[in-house]
């Protein structure tokens, strides 16, 4: 059941979930967009009243947290993503956080391929067998590495990314003065992690300008998902509590920039003039 977002964060409009909620409910899953949290003490509400699980897809908010507690280890699991499009990343791969210790024994035997070795392990039976749903999850030796490495400097990886982050936010702010754009809102209570920069530009014409001069000066700046309940997938298993205004809105309107830690001000500098070229023709 899909459920609208807020039109400030990009996230699930946490006044909107509990209707959604039907018999078959069984879980939340709330994506922390761009980094940035969900209202993450009224969805543990919510679920704690209908007795919910809440998984936390925080692909994007690795290292952020939301009134100082860190993201994934607020709901009952937390999935990360270590793709190559992540602040963190191996190329491929990613983590689960187990908040509920009753949780453990099932997801171990999900990481043991759907056998009980971990008991087998432990001493707790003098055999292994299968018995559930498992598949192999290990990272080879080389991306463990590389992943490691930036464990170990998340913190200066996080602190350029903010850097890169906020020279976009200061350089596009009298477009949103003026009025032709939006910038990225951040609650106060949140803190990111600089993973995605994003503006919103609500003239149709400004935004099909952004495509074709961004394609013109050759700059990566793209638009992000198709929302699932219009994509393939979407469409075919799901289906909507209500309408979808904002995500519709906010697909029509976002465009995501480059980011990465190694920009300099002069590769911002000329993202920047494209966004501001094309909404001020």
């Amino acid at each position: 059941m899909f459920v609208d977002i807020r039109s400030d964060t990009q996230n699930i409009d946490e006044t909107k979930v509990e209707a959604a909620i039907t018999e078959k409910t069984k879980a939340i899953a709330v994506v922390h967009y761009a980094g940035v949290p969900c209202e993450m003490d009224a969805i543990m509400d919510i679920a704690e009243r209908r007795n919910l699980i809440v998984v936390e897809d925080n692909a994007h908010g690795v290292f952020s947290s939301y009134k100082g507690r860190k993201l994934g280890t607020i709901g009952h699991l937390g999935v990360l993503s270590f793709h190559y499009t992540k602040n963190i990343v191996c190329g491929e791969g990613g983590a689960v956080i187990i908040n509920r210790p009753e949780m453990l024994s099932r997801a171990m035997i999900a990481w043991e391929k759907g056998t009980n070795r971990f008991d087998f392990l432990s001493g707790k039976v003098d055999r292994y067998a299968w018995v559930d749903r498992g598949s192999s999850f290990v990272l080879s030796e080389l991306q463990s590495a590389v992943l490691y490495a930036q464990l170990c400097n998340w913190q200066q990886i996080i602190e350029r990314r903010l850097c890169v982050w906020n020279t976009y936010h200061s350089l596009l702010e009298p477009s949103e003065r003026a009025g032709r754009l939006r910038r990225p809102i951040i609650p106060d209570r949140c803190a990111h992690n600089a993973h995605i920069y994003y503006v919103r530009i609500p003239d149709p014409t400004h935004f099909s300008r952004v495509a074709e001069l961004a394609k013109e000066r050759r700059v990566g700046i793209f638009t992000h998902y198709v929302p699932l309940h219009s994509s393939t997938g979407g469409s075919k298993y799901g289906r909507a509590s209500d309408s979808l205004l904002e995500v519709d809105r906010c697909y029509a309107q976002l465009y995501r920039l480059p980011m990465w830690v190694g920009m300099t001000e002069d590769e911002i500098s000329t993202v920047v003039k494209v966004i501001v070229d094309s909404v001020s023709c």
